[in-house]
């Protein structure tokens, strides 16, 4: 494991600690203001420790101001201090996550994603499940909030069932984890949602793409990525073909 991914998997560890202690003090606060003070305050610990711990880098954080000088940078940090917002405001529901990726002149070079609330951080730089190969039905995780229907209509090209599921974090581990197979989103996902899941997607051997199979792109002018494809490589021209087939 390199510096840059342990600092990766210690950043999004503290942070989702910092997380569960805060939701649990503001237990019976208002949703909204449990999700405000996640937010920030999990911003807040990690630019602060990414400042001290690499000054020379840049960040692009979903609670930050988005300085277009990331562009010129040759290394980007880009987090998400809280994905699954919703999730996090909800007592009891544990599909939120925290993203802490390293981009690197082109390359993503570390990525960490914790779910807090089950005490387990994937880190690209650490040991990953090995998952078995997939049965069938597929199993594909989609958003419990905001089921898009091209989804609903690749999974029934491909006869999977559908698992509702908060995070973008929380739906790409459960790919890694095995508990899923296949996790695609079409739309306007920003890097701090695909980043750090992509990194450790392929650390743990899986197919991560565009649905065309060309590769993701980061530290982009937009910060969007709007396709994103994660599975294992067996499945992959199947569920690719049922996207193109639309």
């Amino acid at each position: 494991m390199t510096d840059d991914q342990r600092l990766a998997a210690e950043l999004a560890t503290e942070a989702g600690r910092r997380l569960v202690g805060l939701r649990g003090r503001m237990a019976g606060a208002a949703a909204h203001e449990v999700r405000d003070a996640g937010d920030a305050s999990s911003h807040e610990f990690l630019v602060a420790r990414l400042a001290d711990a690499r000054p020379d880098d840049a960040v692009l954080s979903e609670e930050g101001r988005d300085d277009p000088a990331r562009l010129d940078a040759q290394r980007l940090w880009i987090v998400d201090p809280l994905d699954g917002t919703r999730e996090y405001g909800e007592p009891g529901r544990v599909d939120w996550a925290v993203h802490v990726a390293l981009w690197e002149r082109g390359s993503l070079i570390a990525a960490a994603v914790a779910l807090p609330a089950e005490e387990v951080t994937f880190s690209a730089g650490g040991e990953l499940p090995e998952r078995a190969e997939p049965e069938r039905p597929l199993r594909m995780v989609v958003s419990r909030s905001r089921p898009p229907l091209f989804v609903d209509e690749v999974a029934r090209r491909i006869g999977a069932v559908t698992l509702p599921h908060g995070s973008a974090g929380g739906k790409a581990m459960a790919v890694v984890r095995g508990d899923a197979d296949v996790y695609l989103h079409a739309g306007a996902m920003r890097e701090w949602d695909s980043a750090a899941p992509a990194g450790v997607a392929v650390a743990a051997g899986l197919h991560v793409s565009r649905f065309d199979g060309s590769p993701l792109q980061f530290n982009t002018p937009r910060a969007i990525t709007d396709q994103l494809l994660i599975c294992p490589p067996s499945v992959a021209a199947e569920v690719m073909a049922a996207i193109a087939a639309r």
